[in-house]
């Protein structure tokens, strides 16, 4: 099933947000999602005009990954980008990018699943890791319409 997941990324990873951008067009790599992201900057230096458009980008999918390269950590925008997805009821998931890169802590205070760029295993995972991050949500463990209720009607 084809997801729409919000690519949070430090400015210095753009590249690498493009190539996972990219990745769904790959036959050989198993996953199946629409990127939800900024890869072009906001063009403004108005933080709360940014805020808006990060969370338009975020209010339209079901997942984040959190592409977590050497300075993430240290990204007050990756911070309130994992913040907001929280609010939202995101599934959430870090992938990351660099083997030296610290692991942001808004990620691992949420508990996020964390796959590596570098491990082919792990590539492969990409997909299943989304549909493990949402099923966890409360999204994801709501009833389907389709099962009867218990309250004797």
């Amino acid at each position: 099933m084809t997801r729409r997941v919000f690519i949070s990324y430090q400015h210095a990873d753009q590249m690498k947000a493009r190539g996972l951008n990219l990745m769904t067009y790959n036959k050989n790599v198993n996953v199946d999602f629409t990127g939800r992201h900024l890869l072009d900057p906001v063009k403004s230096n108005d933080a709360n005009y940014i805020t808006r458009k990060i969370k338009e980008q975020i209010t339209g999918s079901s997942a984040t990954i959190v592409l977590i390269g050497k300075n993430t950590a240290d990204s007050t925008w990756v911070d309130n980008e994992i913040q907001w997805s929280k609010e939202k009821g995101n599934g959430i998931i870090g992938i990351r990018i660099d083997p030296e890169a610290t692991i942001p802590d808004g990620l691992t205070e949420h508990g996020a699943e964390i796959l590596d760029w570098y491990k082919p295993d792990d590539v492969n995972q990409f997909d299943a890791a989304i549909e493990r991050a949402i099923a966890a949500t409360s999204r994801g463990r709501q009833m389907p319409m389709n099962t009867p209720s218990t309250c004797g009607r």
